[in-house]
This record gives structure tokens, sequence and C-alpha cells, in this order.
């Protein structure tokens, strides 16, 4: 009986997992890599070995909890005191389900390609991190809840407040966004034009039309009208050993070729039912929001923005591509021609930095 619960609960996982982030069936078969550092034949910066001096913080951003993923300066009001040149910052807005631990690869990629000379940050949503033992999921449930800080228009709130509190006004900022993190970017800076955005990089960007898209027209059922449903057997699965857990996570991503192995612990912080209700509750918002492309924020900000598709992405097909180079051929507008997906964190997010690298190298000489 246990064995037939275990099994039912792993198939939920892997439905829901996989069609909310995005995977597609046909990737090659995943060969788990051996423990440990040594003698790995994966890429070195694959390995939490190669990744130690990453900080990660706890803090509350508009009364929500964040998590916040920093190589370089921490404090950035600091680094600003103590230098004469222009401050950068590197900031990553993730797609959902926010969690910056799904970016650990390719931000320190990123922060190597430029001999760690400029700070990298990633922060999450507010609330799709549990929170560490001091702290609730909100300082305050009554103000969280009056400014529905979960949902799309309160993230989009959540990460102009971390700038405002977290980083110095006159920082050159490049944005990076994956997914509905692009739509946010695009949003921060239509509300705050002052902000010093040197290049917004938009990837897989669900920008328009998300629930008439293949993976919208699935998944806005069951996150408009059944994610409730799920919860009981995420919190069923929250009750199993930690081990167990990281074994059914391995599991549901076992055909991924070459699995990032710092997205295990980040696939399992999601087996809270806090932490993917609020995904989900943000994800419902997606689907009834995002709809019209906004032409007149990408016309104004064109030449600071990059676009980049996948060619076999269900949350925004290649008509979608077609669509916004039709109406915008002067931008810069690229299709994968690398066969990536969607949820490029799990298995190339080394070699999505380093194409970034290769994009945004100039402007920042420029500085």
């Amino acid at each position: 009986m246990i064995f037939v619960v275990r099994r039912r609960l792993e198939a939920l996982m892997k439905t829901n997992f996989i069609n909310f982030l995005g995977i597609q069936n046909d990737a090659k078969l995943f060969v788990d890599p051996p423990p440990g550092c040594a003698g790995n034949a994966m890429s070195s910066l694959k390995s939490e070995c190669q990744k130690e001096d990453a900080t990660v913080e706890h803090v509350y951003c508009r009364g929500a909890v964040t998590e916040l993923l920093k190589y370089g300066p921490r404090d950035l009001h600091t680094a600003t005191k103590n230098s004469n040149s222009p401050q950068v910052l590197i900031l990553i807005i993730p797609g959902n389900p926010g969690i910056v631990g799904f970016y650990k690869t390719f931000m320190w990629t990123l922060y190597q390609a430029f001999n760690q000379r400029y700070p990298v940050w990633a922060v999450s949503h507010a609330g799709h991190c549990a929170p560490p033992d001091t702290m609730d999921m909100v300082e305050d449930a009554s103000v969280a809840e009056a400014e529905d800080v979960f949902g799309l228009n309160g993230q989009i709130e959540h990460k102009l407040g971390f700038l405002l509190e977290h980083v110095p006004r006159d920082t050159q900022l490049i944005l990076i966004g994956h997914s509905i993190g692009c739509y946010i970017i695009l949003d921060m800076m239509k509300r705050d034009p002052e902000l010093k955005v040197v290049k917004s990089v938009l990837l897989f960007p669900t920008i328009e039309r998300m629930a008439s898209s293949p993976q919208g027209k699935v998944m806005t059922p069951v996150l408009c009208h059944l994610r409730y449903v799920v919860y009981l057997p995420i919190f069923l699965l929250s009750l199993l050993p930690e081990r167990l857990k990281a074994g059914m996570v391995q599991l549901v991503l076992r055909n991924l070729h070459s699995l990032d192995t710092s997205c295990i612990s980040a696939t399992l912080s999601l087996i809270n039912v806090d932490c993917a209700a609020n995904a989900m509750y943000m994800g419902s918002q997606e689907m009834r929001m995002v709809l019209d492309r906004d032409n007149l924020t990408i016309q104004q900000h064109l030449d600071k923005l990059v676009f980049y598709y996948g060619a076999t992405d269900h949350w925004c097909p290649v008509q979608y591509y077609q669509d916004i180079r039709r109406d915008f051929p002067d931008g810069d507008i690229r299709l994968c021609e690398r066969g990536l997906r969607h949820a490029f964190v799990l298995d190339a997010g080394e070699e999505m930095a380093n194409m970034i690298t290769q994009w945004i190298r100039d402007d920042l000489r420029g500085l």
C-alpha cells in the first residue's frame, strides 16, 4: 500500500513539475553523475565544490521572506563607497517557481566570465522560498494580503522594493529575466524609468498570450481551478525523509542528459506547501494577466533589450518569436539554434551564461 501511494505521488509530482517548468520529453537519457568532486567527468562548473563562494541570505522585502543568492560583494552600498569605478550589478529575475538555487551554475559562470569583476545576484520571488527557523513567511499577514505580495503585480513591486532597499540608485544594471521574469523586468522598466538599465536580457520570455500557448492550455485549468487539489499530495511528500525526496526528484528528472546537480536541492525546496501554493497562485495570475505584449514599453527601450526565444518552447512558441520579429524588425530578437529547453537552468545554465557573456561584453566595456 505504501509503495502504491509513493508511486502515485511520484507520478503526480512528475506530471505537475514537468508541465509547470515546460520540460519537453525529447531529452536524452540522464546518466547520474558520480558523487563528490574528484574524478567527476561533468563540467567542473556544475560541481557544488566550485560554487561555494556564493552567499545566501534571507530578508524581508515588502513584508515577505525573500532569498538572495550573491556572487561578489554582499553590500553594494559599502562597495560603492570604497570604489571610484562605476558600480555595476548583474541581477537575475527568475521564472516561476522563483527559486534562486536553480540559477547557481548560470550565475557562477557569469561571475567567472568577467573575472569576478561584477557582482551577480539573484532575488527570489516573494514567498517562493521556505523561511529559516528564525523567520516567518511574512512579517505582517494583513499587510501581505492587502498588497497581494504573492500575486504577479505584487511580485513586480517586490523587485522594485528590493532595488530601492538593497541597491544604490546610481548602480548600472544588467537585468536578466527568465520566463515570467522577463514580463516583470519590462514592467519594472515601465514603472521606474529612472532605473539605470544598461541591458535587459529576456530569456524564453513569457510576455504575451500565456494562457493561449500550448503549455498554457494545459496548465490554466490546473493553476486557476485545480491547484488546491495538489496541496495535499505536496504536504504528504513533505513528510518523507530528505533522502527519499531527493531520490524522487532524481527520478522525475532522470531523462535529462546532464542534470545540473545544484538543481536537486532547489527542486527539493518546492516540496513545501506554502512555497508551492504561492508559486501556483502567482501562476494562476500569469494565465489571467499576461495577455497582450507591451509594445509601447518594448519600443521605448528597444536598444536595451535582447530577446531569446526557444525553438521548441511550449510556453512561448516560435509563432510568438515570428510575431515580435515582424513588429520590431530592428530589435535584437534571437531564436535558439542549440535546442535549449525553456527550463534551461536544469541542464544548460553554463551554456546559456557563456552566450550572454558575449552579448553584454561590449555594453560593460563602455561603462
